[in-house]
This record gives structure tokens, sequence and C-alpha cells, in this order.
């Protein structure tokens, strides 16, 4: 089964991949790896939950945040590969999570990413992981997330 075929199996549509939000590039290719920055939980140009994790946002809200953040991460990559069928491994993904000081689940929070990645991806899905807590994130997002990639021979 195809990626696509996958994602349209788990009842996911990509929207088309959200566009840069200052002076960067959404991805870069070096030699056979690429290097994605940092995506937001974006729904259209909203950010749908905004906050601070363990104050004014659910760990369970923070969760779905880090899942649209993959789904826009999909997105991205599509767009910019031509096809996610040319991913050979998910290398890492780092995750940041603005919450409170006595906050200590951002792993809980990034673990709805993960799963994601490797429900869509089976085993090339499987990947090196930090989980970062943060003060605060860009447009008052909850979750931002980053990966990098190994692109097939």
């Amino acid at each position: 089964m195809n990626i696509n075929d996958k994602l349209a199996s788990l009842g996911i549509e990509l929207a088309p991949a959200p566009a840069a939000k200052g002076s960067y590039v959404p991805t870069l290719v070096v030699d056979s790896f690429v290097f994605v920055s940092g995506m937001l939980p974006l729904v259209g140009d909203t950010i749908p939950v905004t906050g601070i994790v363990g104050a004014t946002v659910s760990p369970e809200e923070a969760q779905a945040a880090a899942c649209q953040c993959m789904i826009n991460m999909f997105s991205r990559l599509a767009t910019d590969l031509g096809s996610l069928d040319k991913i050979a491994q998910w290398v890492k993904l780092t995750g940041f999570v603005a919450s409170t000081p006595e906050f200590t689940a951002q792993p809980t929070v990034m673990n709805a990413a993960s799963d994601l990645v490797v429900e869509v991806f089976g085993e090339q899905g499987k990947h090196t992981r930090s989980a970062v807590g943060v003060s605060s994130l860009p447009l008052g997002t909850p979750v931002e997330i980053e990966a990098i990639l190994r692109l097939k021979a």
C-alpha cells in the first residue's frame, strides 16, 4: 500500500501545504536527507488552540495539535518531494511544547505525533525523538515539530 492509500484508509486528507511564515525554507534537501523546518498545527491560516499546556491547553488538546503538525508536515513533504513514497526513513522528530514549569509530560504530547508517523509509514516511520518544554512558541501555538528524514536512493 502506498502512503497516499494509507492516509486515505486513516481518513487523513492532505490540505495544501502551509507556506513558510518567515525568512526560511520549509524543507531543505542535503544529499539524501531532508530537513523540515518547524511545523505549526495550522488549519488553513488558523491555529485552533493557542496557549500553554498545563495552564490553558490540556494535554489532549496538545496531542491533537501535535497530530495536526504532522499532517501539515506530510502535506509540505508531499508538495516539496512530489511524493511521500520517496521517504526511506524518518530519522528524527523534535517537538517543542509550550508548557508550564510544572508540566513534565512533553513526551506524552509528542507520542501522538510519533504514533501517527509510525501508523502511516510503518517501519520507515520509526525515529529518534526529542520532546522539549519551552515557555512560548510562535503565534501562541502549544506545539511545534521539526524533522529529519532520509530519502530513497
